[in-house]
């Protein structure tokens, strides 16, 4: 049974409250007094159950849009990291194309030069090595990695420090417990 009911702080809005059905005869059993179980009540008692509704509606919906926002939040973030993923993937692939007349081996140190041509080309000499007499112009140092991924001279020291933390994780859980929480003893903190 439905009643329309118009909330009190807010007359041009209305509320439906769906009431139980009301029987004389439930489950097939006769009642004594149908009326204490068939009556409406108090009229304030619809009207508070009316605002109970809305309550819920508007508890509702902010929830749903405080779930929607986190969501929309995280897209966000993993749209960044795809995009950054695409870029680092251009700029490795890049890398591998240059020339390069050895065999590169992961975990060495090269570095990339510009020829006067516009060829690009790694060499294992730096410019250091070279001293003044760099015959080209140096564009940059890489590390490439056991991945094959190529790192920046300026961040190689930050990128190996992660790798040995990464294998200190590693070592420590070589034998992997029966819980499913990672195992972070013996790290710094």
């Amino acid at each position: 049974m439905d009643k329309t009911v118009s909330l009190p702080q807010q007359p041009n809005k209305t509320s439906t409250v769906t009431l139980v059905e009301t029987s004389s005869n439930p489950s097939g059993m006769a009642l004594v007094s149908p009326y204490q179980t068939n009556r409406v009540g108090d009229p304030m008692d619809i009207v508070a159950l009316a605002q109970q509704v809305q309550k819920g509606d508007e508890f509702i919906r902010a929830n749903a849009c405080n779930k929607l926002t986190v969501i929309a939040d995280q897209i966000r973030y993993l749209q960044e990291q795809a995009r950054k993923v695409l870029e680092d993937a251009k700029k490795d692939a890049e890398l591998h194309h240059a020339a390069c007349n050895v065999v590169k081996k992961p975990g060495n140190m090269y570095y990339l030069y510009l020829r006067e041509s516009g060829q690009r080309y790694f060499s294992i000499v730096s410019p250091q090595e070279w001293g003044p007499s760099c015959p080209h112009k140096f564009l940059g140092g890489y590390k490439l990695q056991h991945d094959m991924s190529w790192t920046p001279q300026e961040e190689v020291e930050k990128r190996d420090a992660e790798i040995g933390i990464i294998d200190k994780l590693l070592n420590r859980q070589i034998a992997l417990p029966a819980c499913t929480e990672p195992n972070f003893e013996g790290l710094p903190q």
